[in-house]
């Protein structure tokens, strides 16, 4: 069995009139349980939580923690633009049974490294769920140190990090903590690559697409297979940077939806995938690979 560890960070499906899109969020869930992904990360930035309204928020955190309660790991993230803010939505989320917070680093205002160490701490004493650190530089417009990180560590309620950055610095801050502190990476197109040097643990909001070609390259890496570990990462990375190249959130909607997961992942003000973009992307073939993949596994 594979010691890989798989996490999708879920969009957040959405009816006409931008209120959560019940069915879509619980099909998609279900989808990622049904092939073997591990847990799921609710109201993340592929989710879009700074884009929703608070009632779709609750709504978004009712319905994961429900739908994902004894089928696998199920974090929510909080991380707002202030500490009242962050704290108001951890108060919120410790009305539910789940396994995690994730705490993005506050953005549009700098903060010192010293501020951020006491905002972290303030709000894993306030939280019931085990708190995550968020590092996510290109959005957020700071990168955590690991000094920082390290600092955090020391809090009993702060339990790992999920790392966005270049994975030498992520190899070297797992190579720090050992098994005393969890560090989740991000990199969709190194998967195979990253297990191959230890690195088990992965999350990423791509990976709603493809979790069975996820779960394979697990598979084939704990066999010592590593061969086709690569030609899957080959498939997985091809569908990753075609969807980067496009507008994201629509081009997930509309592969999504071909894959009977209803809803739209792109609030507004994001613009309609136009229609040429949309045949783009569902006429590629590896996305086609991927609609004749998976659909039988989302429950009618």
């Amino acid at each position: 069995m594979s010691d890989a560890f798989f996490i999708t960070a879920l969009g957040t499906p959405l009816t006409e009139e931008e209120t959560l899109h019940v069915e879509g969020i619980t099909r998609h869930i279900e989808d990622q349980w049904a092939h073997g992904i591990h847990g799921v990360l609710a109201g993340g930035t592929m989710g879009m939580m700074q884009l929703l309204p608070d009632d779709v928020y609750r709504d978004l955190v009712k319905h994961a923690s429900e739908v994902g309660r004894g089928q696998g790991e199920v974090m929510v993230g909080v991380g707002d633009t202030s500490f009242g803010r962050t704290r108001d939505r951890i108060k919120l989320v410790n009305e539910y049974d789940v396994d995690g917070v994730v705490v993005l680093t506050p953005y549009l205002v700098p903060f010192s490294e010293a501020e951020l160490l006491e905002y972290f701490k303030a709000l894993a004493d306030v939280s019931k769920a085990p708190v995550y650190l968020y590092d996510l530089p290109q959005l957020a417009g700071i990168k955590l140190s690991t000094e920082l990180i390290l600092s955090a560590a020391e809090h009993p309620n702060i339990e790992g990090v999920k790392c966005s950055g270049e994975p030498n610095a992520t190899r070297d801050l797992i190579d720090k903590v050992g098994d005393t502190f969890r560090v989740i990476i991000a990199q969709p197109c190194l998967v195979d690559v990253l297990l191959q040097g230890g690195i088990m643990q992965h999350l990423d909001g791509l990976y709603g697409l493809y979790p069975p070609w996820l779960t394979q390259i697990g598979e084939y890496g704990a066999n010592g297979e590593w061969d086709k570990a690569a030609a899957v990462q080959k498939k997985l990375t091809h569908a990753t940077m075609l969807l980067r190249q496009m507008p994201v959130l629509q081009s997930f909607s509309a592969v999504m939806n071909e894959r009977g997961i209803p809803g739209h992942f792109a609030p507004r003000p994001f613009a309609p995938l136009s229609e040429e973009d949309r045949e783009k992307v569902l006429d590629d073939p590896i996305i086609r690979e991927v609609l004749a993949a998976t659909p039988a596994a989302v429950p009618a």
